[in-house]
């Protein structure tokens, strides 16, 4: 959103205060790793990974992120956490597929693609605990091929949908509503040419249960507030109540991926069908996920959070954390560790077992995958600065998605 847009939404639907940290994360680096749901094995679906460079294969919860990561992509020294998400792909006529680039959101600076990430308070800058060593979720689906079972007017309906803007202009009508509402938002991939590429909303739940760290599904731990969504106001400043059995408000994680779509336009299938798709095989965008690994150094993001109550959330005000510039957040990168291309050239599939499944029906896992990837990982995954093996390279297979 635009800041100055963002204060008057908020004066005329939301009055009471707000407080958020709005910041640019750069590319990390784009392959099949998801050490959330397949710690030790190669994912069964690209991602693309932004934060600190201790991102490895396991993330061991016990691991000390901020210790371990030199450097990290995003905008605040202090978060050495790491977000990711699916990467987008077009599917040309021919039957190949090309990555999407991502580009810089509005008022970001120059990042190297990646994301805009945010921490949002809750209304009347209630107090807020921060995420704790170890803490991790995921949100959304992967498997999801549309919306029949959920509540349209649950949070969940809101909690990952796309924007198809008009124009690249930050005052354009298309960009004049919050996330996830208005007449430019869906909760499936835009079924039309976008003349100002694609914007992808995603929220994770904002209330914990206050003993977990993680859950076996990374999700039964957190639980998005209760009642009924506004549909003209969505998420992003909702007030409600957290349910009992998670009765602990952690900040509103949101992520914001502009995925620069405006290339392909003029590619567009001559049948008028959609030809974007996610890389876990899905062309409805309803399978569209998050993850989170919690890194911030000691309690900084608390401090943040307890003072950095500015609306407009722009970096420079929260004088609490640390900035670093757009050069030394593109120059923070990790090769990949998985042998196998998976952008910058035309690509006969998508890369794993991913065959296209539109849906209705929930997507299903392809069986005896025969999709293997010799890698060259490091001979310590957990430690950064570890030499990369470079002779006998594992054989490692693709395991089940989440």
């Amino acid at each position: 959103m635009h800041w100055p847009l963002l204060l008057a939404f908020t004066s005329v639907v939301a009055p009471s205060a707000h407080a958020l940290l709005r910041f640019p994360c750069s590319q990390l680096v784009t392959q099949r790793f998801d050490p959330l749901v397949t710690p030790g094995e190669v994912s069964p679906h690209v991602h693309q990974i932004v934060g600190g460079n201790a991102f490895n294969l396991t993330m061991d919860p016990n691991n000390d992120l901020p210790n371990m990561a030199t450097c990290t992509t995003c905008r605040f020294q202090e978060d050495k956490s790491n977000y990711w998400t699916a990467v987008m792909y077009f599917k040309h006529p021919n039957g190949s597929y090309t990555r999407v680039p991502q580009i810089p959101n509005h008022f970001t600076g120059s990042p190297n693609g990646g994301m805009t990430v945010y921490y949002i308070q809750p209304p009347n800058l209630e107090p807020v605990t921060a995420f704790r060593k170890g803490f991790r979720m995921i949100t959304g689906n992967p498997m999801l091929r549309s919306y029949d079972k959920i509540d349209p007017d649950s949070a969940e309906a809101y909690a990952v949908t796309f924007r198809c803007w008009e124009s690249t202009a930050p005052f354009d009508p298309s960009n004049m509503s919050p996330p996830g509402v208005g007449n430019y938002d869906t909760v499936h991939l835009p079924n039309k040419k976008c003349p100002g590429g694609i914007r992808a909303n995603i929220f994770f739940p904002s209330c914990w249960d206050g003993v977990n760290l993680d859950s076996p599904d990374h999700k039964s731990h957190v639980a998005f507030m209760t009642g009924r969504v506004d549909r003209n106001t969505g998420l992003i400043l909702r007030s409600g109540t957290c349910p009992s059995t998670h009765p602990v408000r952690i900040p509103l994680l949101f992520y914001e991926v502009y995925w620069d779509t405006r290339p392909f336009n003029d590619m567009w299938p001559t049948d008028g069908s959609q030809p974007f798709v996610l890389s876990m095989g899905d062309p409805t965008g309803y399978g569209h996920h998050g993850d989170y690994v919690f890194g911030w150094e000691g309690d900084s993001l608390q401090r943040a959070m307890n003072t950095c109550t500015d609306i407009g959330g722009v970096p420079e005000g929260c004088r609490e954390l640390t900035l670093v510039t757009d050069a030394q957040i593109n120059s923070c990168t990790q090769r990949p560790q998985v042998n196998e291309i998976v952008e910058g050239s035309y690509l006969e599939k998508l890369p794993g077992c991913n065959p296209i499944q539109a849906g209705p029906a929930s997507a299903t896992m392809v069986a005896n995958c025969d999709a293997v990837s010799t890698t060259g990982f490091r001979s310590d995954p957990t430690s950064v600065n570890a030499p990369e093996v470079t002779a006998s390279p594992a054989i490692i297979t693709a395991a089940p998605a989440h």
